[in-house]
């Protein structure tokens, strides 16, 4: 049996090293979960630069770097990079006929593909010039859709923003093996304006995998696919459409939901979001197994966010621009939420904050501060993003440790 002074030593070092331990600082956790800062900076570069700025104050901070996206513009690169996936790059059908280069990603769990159809249809592969509502196609989205099986992957993400076409997704559909077909049985010219003239969908050699794959679309519209809401009126205009092309891609779009209705038992017309990109939310709801949610939300879900969220102590996002359109499924709303969720403080940075950003304080937006030091040239700006990211983080990072210091 110990004698009393040796117990009585031993419990006062114990106590002396809990005490020692409880007083020892608690390295904080930060989660970074930007978007892309558009023209400047990939979501990845933009967690790098917040890492570094912050880590000058708290070298000894974990930092969990979650790149973000809205399931438009940079979402392969942000979830391939959330994920440890791979970037690949296939030749496909661009809008207009032309041959083009389309990137698509495969997640770090190798069953998951993620494709932004822009990539092969686009609006930006387009010019003043080339550009025709009429006859622009989605053929090219199909063959990427069409590699991703080929390789095996059957769950596939795909963000339908940003598209030069007006075709319903038949030229997408017609890549995987549908046909589209006029009163003669001749197969129509790809482009939204033959679709006037369809009479028979033949499915009878739609590729087999379809019926086991899953597909996830990123759609943050809730255009129908006709009427004066729909893909034509709302959207066309936007990729060349003139007043009367309007009028006949309206017409003819209307027509394609009745014959595919009457055909395929699918009524699309009215379903929110099958207007977007040109009506590709309508063809992938009549020819594959596909749902529509919000980017956001997709991206949140495949990211892992709320996981890698669980364990910090503050969360950092932001994009090129927050104002009261963040509001409406940006990428900055989303992460707030999420973190908010499970009370995690949330500091968003900008290259602009603009106006109505003050109403996302109500929506759990604790910090927002803009990164621009000066007034400079565009060009300037978007060169210095990376510095002008990091003394931003460095100086948030400083009014911490003061808090810290001072509670």
């Amino acid at each position: 049996m110990p004698h009393r002074k040796e117990r009585e030593h031993s419990e006062g070092q114990e106590h002396s090293e809990q005490q020692e331990q409880q007083e020892q600082p608690k390295h904080p956790v930060f989660a970074l979960a930007p978007d892309s800062f558009k023209g400047s900076m990939s979501a990845k570069q933009v967690c790098y630069a917040m890492e570094r700025g912050l880590r000058r104050v708290f070298p000894l901070a974990d930092f969990i770097h979650v790149p973000m996206a809205d399931g438009g513009e940079g979402t392969v690169q942000s979830l391939v990079d959330a994920t440890g996936g791979s970037l690949y790059q296939r030749e496909v059908t661009g809008p207009m006929g032309e041959t083009v280069k389309a990137a698509f990603g495969i997640l770090g769990d190798g069953n998951t593909a993620v494709l932004e159809m822009a990539e092969a249809s686009g609006i930006q592969l387009v010019t003043e010039a080339t550009r025709n509502p009429l006859a622009a196609t989605t053929y090219g989205t199909g063959e990427l859709i069409k590699e991703c099986l080929d390789r095996g992957i059957r769950r596939i993400i795909i963000g339908i923003g940003g598209s030069a076409t007006n075709d319903g997704g038949a030229g997408m559909a017609e890549a995987l093996g549908a046909r589209f077909l006029d009163a003669d049985g001749n197969e129509l010219p790809r482009g939204g304006g033959s679709l006037s003239r369809l009479a028979a969908i033949d499915v009878s050699d739609l590729d087999a995998r379809l019926a086991e794959a899953e597909l996830i679309v990123a759609c943050d519209v809730t255009n129908p696919l006709c009427g004066s809401n729909g893909a034509s009126m709302v959207f066309g205009p936007q990729k060349g459409a003139t007043p009367d092309m309007t009028e006949r891609l309206d017409a003819a779009l209307s027509h394609y939901a009745d014959v595919a209705k009457r055909q395929l038992g699918k009524d699309v017309r009215n379903i929110p979001g099958a207007g977007a990109a040109g009506g590709l939310g309508a063809g992938l709801l009549l020819f594959t197994n596909a749902v529509l949610r919000r980017g956001i939300e997709i991206v949140i879900d495949y990211s892992g966010l709320r996981g890698k969220l669980a364990s910090a102590d503050y969360c950092f996002t932001g994009e090129g621009c927050i104002d009261g359109q963040t509001l409406f499924g940006k990428t900055p709303y989303g992460v707030a939420l999420a973190a908010k969720e499970l009370g995690v403080p949330v500091i968003a940075v900008a290259g602009k904050v603009g106006e109505g950003a003050e109403q996302l304080f109500d929506f759990g937006f604790d910090v927002i501060l803009g990164i621009t030091p000066a007034a400079a040239p565009l060009d300037q700006l978007l060169a210095e993003g990376p510095q002008n990211v990091e003394r931003t983080c460095e100086n948030i990072g400083r009014l911490f440790k003061l808090g810290i210091k001072n509670a």
